[in-house]
């Protein structure tokens, strides 16, 4: 009987030792600066993600189904040129260089600032 016990305890110290260890790994953190020349027709975006670089980064305007590539420029700035205006507010999808995929929508306004810097609501 002692074995079963000792075998439950330590299943409660697993099963505690893992609830700490996901409090602990929360999502990295990504944000998206509106870069110098963004336009109603060109935007230009830095993307951070901590601890990792993007590999790719895909557009959505609002209001479309469609995900268009953006083009890796300097360091981390990723851009889109379009010949029509820019719709937004502004989704965008990525895998970062170590495997990691994401998603996230209504990140840059419609009307968005040159220079801020925009953090999903998820964060």
């Amino acid at each position: 009987m002692s074995s079963s016990s000792s075998s439950g305890g330590l299943l409660a110290v697993a099963v505690l030792a893992a609830v700490l260890a996901g409090a602990r790994c929360a999502p990295a953190k990504v944000t998206f600066t509106v870069e110098k020349g963004s336009d109603e027709k060109d935007l230009a975006v830095l993307v951070k993600y901590e601890g990792d670089t993007m590999a790719e980064v895909e557009l959505r305007e609002n209001g479309s189904n469609e995900w268009v590539d953006m083009v890796k420029t300097d360091g981390d700035v990723w851009r889109f040129e379009s010949e029509e205006p820019l719709q937004g507010p502004f989704n965008f999808r990525f895998l970062t260089v170590k495997g990691m995929k994401n998603v996230f929508d209504d990140v840059i306004p419609a009307k968005y600032t040159i220079g801020a810097t925009y953090t999903p609501e998820q964060y």
